[in-house]
């Protein structure tokens, strides 16, 4: 377990762990810059979230950062000496997985000292955040029609449907020219009809153009789902076309629209809160402040009985035994195992990716080293707590507490498949500013530091750069986006919701081959 501690994030740098070699630059710090408290001198330009050699670092030496190895030092370091990509070396190591050596139960809230927050209850049980009608394609040839159905109920339009959200289209550029069976076509079928039955849609068209390979009849018939009243189906060659097909589809949206706006938010349990987590555009901070809080405010919620889904695979990879020592059991930790030798064997071999290292210029240019370094932030974002349950991509999330998925790193597929999975809000944080929305649920956004918060305002929910400042602990960081998150699940909207995003994050996960 990765322990964080409020009383270092003060001064020029932050010692994060006694055990470690490198601290990190709280602010700029220029050459000849004495740094009592760690008894050395600054032989570097180091700016504000990189790291610094604490002491001198043998070549060879693994670097520490939270007691835990993100790289080997490919020269011999002086202390003081800035320690980025320049002269750290990403290899391989062993790493003791002690699976469920560190589980402890989660200590639930009793019922009646639960969090609440306003939710939408359907007639079958399940809690929505949100009210949208969805439109779906099933193959890219559709993807045309979709969005000028979803684009005819403008604002105006929808004046007189409060209580509906609106209306969006879910295009993709798949459905044809790949294979007709097995897990590429299984896991675009699974996303979509994850999409068409989740909570947040009050009902769903699906558009097909006829001849795909992605048929409607066997998606529907693979995902066991049934048109009717709720679930809308369109053939374009059978339907008369594009023009046609778009008026049937306005058409069929209009006679959903009433009952779709008789809904009436009501006092539900917050253990019906199922959070994607989600960070991008991440630097030097994010281990410091935003996802050490977005984790615990992931405690809080698992205390309350619901659900957190941790993914993005490639960025929990080198620090993925800090979560097989909290799996509820042997199997929960292997089975994260088998999914990180899976991408290894696929994606790695000869490419220049995440988990052979290569994380983006942003995150470098953040003061991220590698990968190593990118998932120890990374997987802070899943608390303290016990993993409880692994599943794959679009997969339905039935576990309570921290659940992982496995997922690209890629934000929008990432987010994707949690929604899919059944997540309905998002928590995003982001240290170089990313700009990310996700319909038909919420998302939050948790700026790492100040700096970037007071840049981008408009796109940021919370500073956790109060952390930095020393305003503000991560506990109480935690209970301000715990909160944030019953109140955004009640309908207060978003950064993201205000500025009108979210209409172009459908993008599920391309695999296999295409033809």
């Amino acid at each position: 377990m990765i322990e964080t501690s409020q009383k270092q994030f003060l001064g020029p740098v932050i010692r994060l762990h006694p055990g470690d070699n490198v601290v990190v630059a709280r602010t700029d710090i220029g050459i000849g810059m004495e740094v009592p408290a760690e008894r050395f001198v600054s032989r570097s330009q180091v700016p504000a979230g990189y790291k610094i050699a604490s002491r001198p670092i043998r070549k060879d030496e693994p670097i520490r950062k939270y007691n835990v190895v993100v790289g080997f030092a490919a020269i011999d370091i002086p202390a003081g000496t800035l320690v980025h990509g320049h002269n750290t070396e990403f290899r391989e190591f062993q790493r003791d997985y002690a699976h469920a050596s560190e589980f402890a139960p989660v200590d639930y809230l009793p019922e009646g000292q639960r969090a609440t927050f306003q939710g939408i209850v359907r007639a079958d049980g399940r809690v929505a955040t949100r009210n949208y009608i969805g439109i779906l394609s099933t193959v890219n040839c559709s993807a045309t029609a979709v969005r000028r159905i979803a684009d005819w109920f403008t604002p105006e339009r929808l004046a007189d449907y409060s209580n509906v959200d609106g209306v969006v289209a879910f295009s993709h550029s798949l459905g044809c020219g790949m294979e007709m069976t097995g897990e590429p076509m299984a896991l675009l079928r699974r996303t979509m009809a994850g999409y068409a039955r989740h909570a947040n849609l009050a009902a769903v068209l699906v558009v097909g153009l006829g001849c795909e390979r992605n048929q409607l009849n066997g998606l529907l018939a693979d995902e066991r789902l049934e048109a009717g009243p709720l679930l809308r189906t369109f053939v374009m060659q059978d339907t008369g076309g594009t023009r046609k097909t778009i008026e049937a589809g306005v058409a069929a949206v209009r006679e959903l629209l009433p009952a779709a706006n008789r809904v009436q938010r009501q006092t539900v349990s917050a253990s019906h809160l199922c959070v994607g987590l989600q960070c991008g555009g991440s630097d030097g901070f994010s281990s410091i402040t935003a996802n050490p809080a977005l984790g615990s405010a992931v405690d809080l919620l698992a205390r309350h009985g619901g659900t957190a889904i941790l993914s993005e695979t490639p960025e929990i990879y080198g620090v993925e035994h800090t979560l097989t020592r909290r799996s509820a059991n042997r199997e929960v930790g292997e089975q994260l195992l088998e999914r990180i030798r899976w991408w290894k064997d696929v994606y790695s071999v000869g490419r220049d990716v995440q988990i052979n290292g290569q994380v983006s210029p942003g995150n470098q240019a953040g003061g991220l080293a590698n990968i190593f370094e990118k998932s120890l932030g990374s997987s802070m974002k899943g608390g303290t707590g016990p993993l409880m349950a692994v599943y794959r991509y679009a997969e339905p999330v039935t576990a309570k507490g921290l659940v992982f998925m496995d997922t690209p790193g890629y934000d929008p597929v990432s987010a994707t498949g949690q929604i899919a999975g059944g997540a309905n809000l998002i928590a995003f944080t982001t240290g170089r500013g990313s700009m990310f929305g996700a319909k038909p649920v919420p998302s939050i956004k948790l700026a790492t530091n100040t700096p970037m918060y007071q840049r981008l305002e408009e796109d940021m929910d919370i500073n956790c750069g109060e952390i930095l400042d020393g305003s503000m602990s991560i506990e109480a960081m935690g209970e301000r986006i715990f909160e944030l998150m019953l109140r955004t699940a009640s309908g207060e909207a978003s950064k993201s919701e205000l500025l009108g995003l979210g209409d172009n994050e459908f993008v599920p996960w391309q695999i296999g081959i295409m033809s």
